[in-house]
């Protein structure tokens, strides 16, 4: 029985000598990919930018004039406004590795700037959205968070809060455009999101 024991052991801590092993090369295999990538990427030359997917805000189509008097409010679409003079792009699923390799290496700054930008908007959005709801303008607060939709966002209380609005209308069929939308998303959020959409129908 102890021989039994013994030989056991012996094999166990074989196979995991052999499993360790054989994931440090897998792991060394993958940095070293992700490397040879990576400098791939910072030789690439700078490309052009005209197939980025700009977005543009269409303040003749958002609710401005509602509780313009609002500090919060105002501010937001002070921020809007700004935002609006330099070119916002939303990258929030694409790696830097990538935005090298697609557009340059020289580019990425730019680039970064332009998906800060997006960052801003996306939160600017969802926070004037919530302001107008909390007031009970919830059309209003519809077409603020529909906008931020259409940009693809990613921010999972936009979804919620504007699917919450559709019920309250009696449109609760509008909810599987948001979970179409949802499926869209490149980011890990988009799963999570698709679920609460599904259990909120």
């Amino acid at each position: 029985m102890n021989f039994f024991l013994f030989a056991s052991s012996i094999i166990f801590f074989l196979w995991l000598a052999f499993k360790l092993k054989n994931d440090r090369k897998i792991e060394d295999a993958q940095q070293k990919s992700f490397w040879d990538l990576e400098n791939k990427a910072n030789s690439t030359r700078r490309k052009p930018l005209d197939d980025l997917d700009y977005i543009n805000i269409p303040f003749a189509s958002l609710p401005l004039d509602i509780l313009a008097d609002d500090e919060q409010i105002a501010d937001y679409i002070d921020t809007l406004r700004i935002l609006s003079e330099n070119p916002i792009v939303n990258l929030s699923c694409i790696s830097n590795t990538d935005l090298k390799l697609r557009y340059g290496a020289p580019n990425i700054t730019i680039l970064s700037r332009y998906d800060s930008a997006y960052t801003i908007l996306a939160r600017t959005l969802q926070q004037w959205a919530m302001k107008l709801s909390e007031a009970g303008f919830l059309s209003e607060a519809r077409d603020v968070l529909e906008f931020a939709i259409s940009t693809k966002t990613d921010v999972s209380g936009t979804y919620l809060k504007l699917a919450e609005i559709y019920i309250g209308m009696g449109q609760i069929e509008k909810i599987d455009e948001l979970i179409l939308a949802a499926e869209g998303i490149s980011s890990s959020f988009g799963k999570g999101i698709k679920q609460k959409l599904i259990e909120m129908k």
